[in-house]
């Protein structure tokens, strides 16, 4: 009997795994995944790199914050217009658009670093221009990755993009570290401009057919259209504020963990990079564990508890100044961090229409890259007067309130959803019949 009953779990699991990877019988999102593998890996390690390049020359935790900030202010101001372009134009040209301008700008700042010249003012510089970039490349991507599948293998292309997402930040931090102390900054940062490649290979081999795109009447009617449809729309909404409130409050831990590194653990960049890369495992096993058990009807709660999760462990680090202690907080960090964007992204994702897609992931975006500006000054001004620990307990607290907020409107939230959802879903079957 017991081992009927284990065989029934074996086979039931391994359903629930097949359905998790379901996206990847599509060639052009194995494409797609791929290259952008390769990318972000360039990009993670370029971020610790970059870190660990003003850290050096400046020794200011402020600084720190300046350097995020000039590289995400963008991302507010530019993210709605570049979700009307997203909307009215092939996001496939735009991302080779996207993945040329910062290979150029990458390229520069290692050759000004590998010939002894940089100085921060360069990096604050180029830090901005990719921001810009970034500003276009990321919603352009998130809305992408609808074009690639099927709307019931939506879920998984999510879950499996930020699985993708946080395998390059599991492996990216852990290389960038070994290369920052071994052979430097510049090596990383030309490496993060020859990763770039990967994914300009990938999109010449997508065949895609995109869905035609209506042109907005005007930049501002657009933009209009896509916050009325936010403001509107209760689940959409309350998972904005709260992914506002995170991203403000909480996601900026990162630019700080040279500090804490350093300060608090007595590490140097090896032991920064570790960190950073548990974090991504965590990251990897949350994704992977919402697509297998996860579903529409209870994304919502993943997405509350996973917030408050996230805030308490941020609290757990703030008291930690054990090497050995940080690395099992950072995996729950990662863990927690990513179940709820995953979760969340795929609510909206779902119920969001076709010919909004783009302008709403762009007011995703803002959201998640957008305010992430402000945090990042908030929290280096921070941990300039009030040291590191301190600043990761206030950051935690603020998510683990939000989080709370968020789950007392969830009920009512959870209803509107699923009607939304089987709105959308009978829209779609409508479509397809008409097609045929």
């Amino acid at each position: 009997m017991s081992t009927h009953r284990i065989k029934r779990a074996e086979a039931k699991l391994e359903g629930k795994l097949s359905s998790a990877l379901h996206a990847l019988k599509h060639r052009n999102f194995k494409l797609f995944l791929s290259g952008q593998l390769v990318s972000l890996i360039g990009n993670y390690i370029q971020t610790v790199a970059q870190a660990w390049l003003v850290y050096r020359l400046t020794g200011s935790a402020a600084l720190l914050g300046l350097v995020a900030f000039a590289g995400q202010i963008s991302i507010f101001v530019l993210a709605p217009i570049s979700g009307v372009v997203a909307d009215s134009k092939s996001r496939k040209h735009l991302l080779f658009i996207t993945q040329l301008a910062p290979m150029l700008l990458c390229f520069t700042l290692a050759a000004l670093t590998l010939s002894g010249r940089v100085q921060v003012w360069h990096v604050f510089t180029i830090a901005g221009l990719l921001g810009v970039v970034n500003a276009f490349d990321f919603p352009v991507r998130q809305a992408f990755v609808a074009e690639l599948v099927t709307k019931e293998d939506l879920m998984s292309a999510v879950t499996l993009n930020s699985s993708m997402i946080n395998s390059a930040r599991t492996i990216g931090p852990g290389i960038g570290g070994l290369l920052v102390a071994s052979i430097g900054e510049g090596w990383a940062f030309l490496l993060n401009a020859l990763s770039f490649g990967a994914v300009i290979i990938g999109l010449l081999f997508i065949k895609s057919d995109p869905s035609p795109k209506k042109a907005a009447r005007h930049f501002r009617a657009g933009i209009a259209e896509a916050f009325h449809f936010v403001r509107h729309t209760g689940p959409v909404g309350g998972l904005m504020i709260l992914l506002g409130l995170i991203s403000f409050m909480g996601l900026r831990y990162e630019i700080l963990m040279p500090v804490y590194t350093r300060e608090m653990l007595h590490g140097g960049p090896t032991e920064f990079g570790l960190l950073m890369g548990v974090s991504g495992i965590g990251a990897i096993l949350g994704s992977l564990i919402l697509a297998m058990f996860g579903n529409v009807r209870t994304l919502g709660d993943w997405a509350a508890l996973a917030a408050a999760g996230f805030g308490s462990a941020l609290v757990l680090l703030s008291f930690s100044h054990s090497f050995a202690l940080s690395l099992p907080v950072m995996l729950l960090i990662g863990f927690a961090m990513v179940t709820e964007l995953d979760a969340s992204n795929t609510i909206v994702q779902r119920i969001v229409p076709d010919e909004l897609r783009g302008r709403v992931m762009a007011i995703w975006t803002m959201m998640l890259s957008g305010l992430a500006p402000f945090g990042s000054l908030l929290v280096g001004i921070l941990a300039q007067h009030f040291t590191a620990r301190r600043t990761f307990a206030a950051g935690g607290m603020a998510c683990i309130m939000a989080a709370m907020g968020f789950g007392f409107s969830l009920p009512i939230l959870q209803r509107e959803a699923k009607k939304l959802i089987l709105k959308r879903e009978q829209a779609d079957q409508r479509v397809t019949l008409s097609n045929h």
